[in-house]
């Protein structure tokens, strides 16, 4: 592959961070229309159209760096999904990951949304919401504290609903905040920060949702005892599996008076919480253990968030709840938990019982036959796993003129190969960056197979 750039001034391409996006788009994309569109939202520095080392046309994916990060951000937002020309399809726009970086995954929206700030020890969180809601709407906003003393540390985070609102707060706060996107959790190594962090900034009630439960006779079951303390509306749920903060949302969604929901690690932990205290321990009880998505078993535990669980509306929530489950455990009037399927989150095809996933997908369509030529391949990466080969057909068939399926041994890699370019670019516009059966799919156009005389010609 070549790049193609007017402009190659730039010293570092990752300077200022977060400043240089990704671009999927149609072949027949010029570097012109790429600026012409990008051109409205700030000064660009440079842009590289990806294009074949051999037939130098473009490849469809290029990147354009912009002099603010605040600028790649509001150009991400506005022109994802947007047509450049007419016959051309919707362009897929990301923010690059930076050239230095250790992480192999695409950034993500909600990766650039909260940032992280120094602040005066005095400061209260509406401080911190009044300081900085001048660059966008807050999701909420949080003041660190020592969880022995109670005493604010100096530290707090702020979030807001887009990155280019966090961006800007970065680029013109007082230089004294030291205001940076915060980085994701990695390990639960120092525990008060981490806890401190999980907190939404928001008011919420104790009353109890409304369950369309069927009546039950509560006799015959054991009473949970509130007094042991373990209860809570906050809960952490653990997932071997990759799964994306709208997952999460989506499934505990399903249990009313879902109030909170934030991505604590990369894929791998989500903080949920309740406005009730009933409604999280029915999730607790429902959920943990549950395959979501199917062969990935989830971890749900009571994460303490310091509400008094005494209370008679919290004792009352807790024993109403725990009648209903033991009602359902005797009389089978409660749906099973495997039953359970979150909005948003599909099951699709012949195989609907083993393939889900966050995207909307055609009909199955046949395979084209083996001995077709191939007009293009895909490759694509699994985050964290490979997906079974019949899982794998079923999926990247859909849209057309699919030969075959190859998976690397011992790799977490694959290529499809597609009797058809534009099917191709319609699979590959549609799958990258989603998730199949909790697994990330990184689809790309692969380079062509090198051609040499001594050697036997590749197949994939």
């Amino acid at each position: 592959m070549e790049d193609s750039s007017s402009n190659r001034g730039a010293e570092n391409l990752d300077d200022p961070p977060n400043s240089r996006l990704f671009i999927v788009s149609s072949r027949t994309v010029t570097e012109e229309q790429i600026r012409d569109s990008f051109s409205a939202y700030g000064d660009i520095q440079g842009i590289w159209v990806v294009k074949d080392k051999n037939t130098k046309e473009s490849r469809g994916v290029a990147y354009v760096k912009f002099a603010k990060s605040s600028q790649a951000c509001l150009a991400m937002e506005t022109m994802n999904g947007r047509l450049l020309g007419e016959g051309t399809k919707p362009i897929k726009v990301f923010v690059a990951q930076s050239r230095n970086s250790a992480k192999h995954r695409d950034v993500e929206d909600e990766d650039l949304t909260r940032i992280f700030v120094m602040i005066p020890k005095t400061f209260t969180e509406e401080d911190l919401v009044q300081t900085f809601k001048e660059y966008g709407d807050i999701e909420y906003a949080i003041v660190i504290k020592n969880k022995t003393t109670g005493e604010s540390k100096g530290l707090g985070y702020v979030r807001y609903y887009k990155p280019s609102q966090a961006a800007l707060a970065i680029e013109n706060c007082e230089k004294s905040y030291k205001a940076v996107v915060a980085e994701p959790r990695t390990k639960s190594g120092s525990g008060e920060e981490y806890n401190a962090a999980s907190a939404p900034y928001m008011n919420s009630g104790d009353a109890m949702s409304q369950y369309s439960f069927p009546s039950a006779d509560t006799s015959g079951y054991q009473y949970l005892d509130y007094r042991s303390g373990e209860y809570t509306r906050s809960l952490m749920v653990t997932s071997r599996a990759a799964m994306s903060q709208e997952q999460f949302f989506a499934l505990f969604d399903l249990i009313p008076g879902l109030e909170y929901c934030e991505l604590q690690r990369d894929y791998g932990q989500a903080l949920i919480r309740y406005n009730n205290l009933g409604s999280a321990v029915y999730a607790k009880e429902k959920l943990n253990g549950f395959e979501y998505p199917p062969g990935n078993r989830l971890g749900v535990s009571y994460m303490e968030d310091g509400e008094d669980r005494n209370s008679s509306v919290n004792r009352m929530a807790v024993q109403y709840v725990a009648s209903q489950m033991m009602s359902a455990v005797y009389g089978g009037g409660a749906p099973s938990g495997h039953m359970m399927k979150p909005s948003g989150y599909s099951s699709v095809g012949p195989v609907s019982s083993r393939v889900q996933t966050d995207v909307t997908l055609p009909a199955p369509q046949k395979l084209a036959p083996r001995d077709s030529q191939s007009k293009e391949r895909l490759f694509v990466v699994f985050t964290p796993t490979v997906l079974p080969l019949d899982v794998l057909e079923d999926v990247f068939c859909r849209f057309g003129s699919l030969i075959e399926v190859h998976l690397v041994p011992g790799r977490k890699v694959g290529y499809m190969k597609y009797a058809e370019k534009q099917c191709a670019d319609d699979a590959m516009a549609a799958l990258h960056g989603r998730f199949v059966n909790g697994v990330k799919l990184k689809v790309m156009l692969a380079d062509p197979p090198r051609e040499e005389s001594h050697k036997r010609a590749r197949i994939y």
